[in-house]
């Protein structure tokens, strides 16, 4: 059995898991509660705050593709990817703590502080994400042995949700025994310490096979030219922005539809948690559901059915909380499968390219899809802190009637249809089961000849 092929064991599709759940601590930390955590805790206003947020996503987005080729041409006695997980862990850990420590400065040093906190986090956060997700490419060259790895990350990735969304509320008011901002940075801090161990375990249980192309030589140029001439790249890329705009804005926006809606904020954590849940006993039917029907029915089911129970959820009054659960847990369980398979699908598309190309450019397509995720999850969030500006959202204070609206309309109708709108676009992808068998099978061959 060719080695870029070969099925992977248990112990490393766990420990390449872990690494999931170290970034899920802190990405978590920041999708769920840092918007929050700046309006209501450190005394930003809501415009600046989501302005903030788009700011460094931005800047994230714009070292993206530098750290894509970097790791590209990264070569090392570790490997191309495994180098950045190993030394990115202590950095990543330290700005997490940093971004959620609230010094007493008047209101632009606040804002000045929170905007290079984050900037810094952001950009720790690409240099040990990035090659971290473009790993999972380079373990194993089949289709549904990638779905599996994936299946498994985002199990831990999502019991990594579970643990910040189910219990950092109730931690950071243990550790803060009455002060807020002391509790969250006691919370990060711990969270952060447990990312570090998770980020080296992953580091030591995990193995780069698939190389580039011997012959292949030297050519960014040549690389971006092969990326945008790859449509099924183009069209996961539009997907990403599409979907991560909805993440961002739903996260963002759930703890003040608890507190200022339903009027419930420590609920939150329950609803979080149970929707996690519902997420990571999905996950599994991903790889089964993939061979089934393929990669791409799959996702376009998903978005739309998890789509349309987004939208639901604006419906139902503040006694009916029954009702919003079911809403989102099924919401949760019919989108949970497209998870992992937009990952599996963006290695694919970097064995397309280089099927067609001859060139193996896999830092590149990670860091290019993760460039377009985070511009939505930028997006995402600054809309966020926008429409709440403009529904005239006050923070602590019992909200108007426009302001709940705005508030309920980002969790539920807005972010349902972006979320169904990425079924359109995927109608458009055009590697199906028989291509991937194909191009496995030839890549396979010259792969041989090689070694």
């Amino acid at each position: 059995m060719n080695s870029t092929s070969q099925k992977l064991s248990i112990k490393e599709k766990v420990g390449y898991s872990l690494g999931d759940t170290a970034s899920h601590f802190v990405w978590d930390m920041v999708g769920f509660w840092l918007l929050f955590f700046y309006t209501d805790i450190y005394g930003i206003s809501a415009a600046a705050a989501g302005t903030i947020m788009m700011i460094a996503r931005f800047w994230d987005m714009a070292i993206d593709p530098i750290i894509g080729v970097v790791s590209d041409r990264t070569n090392t006695r570790w490997g191309k990817f495994r180098p950045y997980i190993l030394f990115g862990a202590i950095p990543y850990a330290v700005l997490a703590i940093l971004t959620f420590t609230t010094p007493d400065f008047g209101e632009v040093g606040k804002i000045i502080y929170a905007g290079a906190t984050y900037v810094l986090l952001m950009t720790a956060y690409a240099f040990i994400n990035l090659p971290y997700s473009a790993l999972g490419a380079v373990m194993s060259a089949d289709t549904y042995e990638r779905a599996g790895l994936n299946t498994y990350r985002f199990i831990a990735g999502f019991i990594g949700q579970f643990v910040v969304t189910g219990l950092a509320l109730t931690l950071a008011k243990y550790f803060g025994g009455g002060d807020k901002a002391q509790g969250f940075q006691y919370t990060v801090f711990l969270f952060a310490g447990l990312s570090l161990v998770f980020f080296f375990i992953t580091f030591k249980t995990t193995k780069e096979r698939v190389q580039p192309p011997k012959e292949q030589k030297n050519s960014l140029k040549e690389d971006i030219s092969n990326l945008f001439k790859n449509k099924a790249w183009v069209i996961l890329a539009i997907v990403g922005i599409v979907s991560f705009i909805m993440f961002a804005m739903q996260n963002a926006a759930i703890a003040y539809y608890f507190k200022y809606y339903l009027g419930r904020e420590d609920n939150v954590q329950w609803f979080n948690v149970i929707g996690t849940i519902a997420l990571i006993v999905a996950l599994p039917l991903s790889k089964p559901l993939a061979k089934r029907f393929g990669n791409k029915n799959v996702f376009i089911g998903s978005s739309l059915i998890s789509g349309l129970f987004f939208i639901l959820i604006y419906l139902p009054g503040i006694t009916d909380l029954t009702t919003i659960y079911v809403f989102n847990i099924i919401a949760k369980m019919a989108y949970a499968p497209a998870v992992p398979l937009l990952w599996t699908m963006i290695a694919d598309s970097a064995d397309y390219g280089e099927w067609k190309s001859g060139r193996r450019s896999t830092g590149l397509y990670f860091s290019a899809a993760v460039f377009a995720q985070k511009a939505g999850w930028g997006i995402g969030a600054a809309i966020a802190g926008w429409i709440l500006t403009i529904s005239q959202f006050i923070p602590n204070v019992e909200q108007t009637e426009t302001a709940i609206t705005g508030i309920k309309l980002l969790v539920s109708v807005i972010p349902g249809i972006l979320y169904m709108s990425c079924a359109i676009f995927m109608i458009f992808y055009k590697i199906d089961t028989k291509t991937t068998d194909l191009m496995k099978k030839d890549l396979d061959a010259k792969r041989a000849l090689e070694q």
